[in-house]
């Protein structure tokens, strides 16, 4: 599991923490406020974390339902005699390409 993502809330987490010490105009290091950055810097990671989950899990049911499409697509060419018609289009092809740069 890429941690890319983890890394990048945590960093996120802080950085809500520097800006709301900002709007507050507080010290940014403070000596007795300082327990709160590894707090945001956890909250953050945990949400990346989660998402990276989420999206694993999207990608694999996209996965299937694509072969699933595939299947489906073989099964009616096979029925309708036609053998040239399986695979993805031209258009599918460019948004899979798309959406995987």
């Amino acid at each position: 599991m890429p941690f890319h993502k983890v890394l990048f809330w945590s960093g996120f987490g802080i950085a809500v923490r520097f800006w709301q010490l900002g709007i507050e105009m507080r010290p940014l290091f403070h000596k007795k406020s300082l327990w709160a950055y590894p707090l945001f810097a956890t909250i953050g990671g945990s949400f990346g974390y989660w998402l990276e989950g989420v999206e694993t899990r999207q990608l694999r049911i996209l996965a299937d339902r694509k072969q699933n499409l595939l299947e489906k697509r073989q099964r009616r060419a096979e029925r309708e005699g036609v053998a040239d018609s399986v695979g993805l289009s031209k258009v599918e092809e460019g948004g899979v390409l798309a959406a995987t740069s």
